[in-house]
């Protein structure tokens, strides 16, 4: 899985999109890529989602969408995979929790690569840190995030 947040969000598995076209499961598939491997608390998602102010089917609507964003996943993973969706969006206590490897998402390979970048300045490697820096920016392809509606919590993310 391939998942972009630095720019207009793009997530593809096996060449294929599984971004929602709809507005808030593609929020909730933004905010659980920013936290990924984290258990995200139900009551924390529809934060997110709806505010302070949650319509009385918010858990049901909550858990329409992850069964959409469930089978996108499983539409990319094709019926040969042995990997089923269940096992990349995961249900938790309380909670969803999407795992994937960090590698995977941008976000962290940025911060990987600015780390490597001060660990080269550190010891003085010029070269070794302006290669590192140069790689970290060439992953930004815009705002973060452009095209999706920000709640509350993905603001916060957003803004770190």
């Amino acid at each position: 899985m391939n998942i972009q947040l630095l720019g207009p969000l793009n997530a593809v598995l096996s060449d294929t999109s599984i971004v929602p076209e709809a507005a808030k499961p593609r929020q909730l598939l933004a905010l659980m890529t920013v936290r990924a491997g984290q258990v995200l608390p139900v009551p924390l998602l529809m934060q997110e989602l709806w505010g302070d102010h949650p319509p009385r089917s918010a858990v049901t609507t909550l858990q329409t969408y992850v069964l959409q964003l469930r089978r996108l996943i499983g539409a990319a993973l094709g019926p040969d995979s042995t990997l089923a969706p269940k096992e990349v969006l995961l249900t938790r206590h309380g909670g969803y929790q999407l795992q994937v490897p960090q590698v995977s998402v941008d976000t962290y390979e940025f911060e990987r690569l600015v780390a490597a970048g001060r660990r080269a300045e550190d010891r003085a490697d010029d070269e070794a840190a302006s290669a590192a820096y140069r790689e970290a920016l060439s992953l930004w392809r815009g705002p973060a995030l452009v095209d999706v509606r920000t709640g509350p919590v993905l603001d916060v993310e957003l803004t770190r």
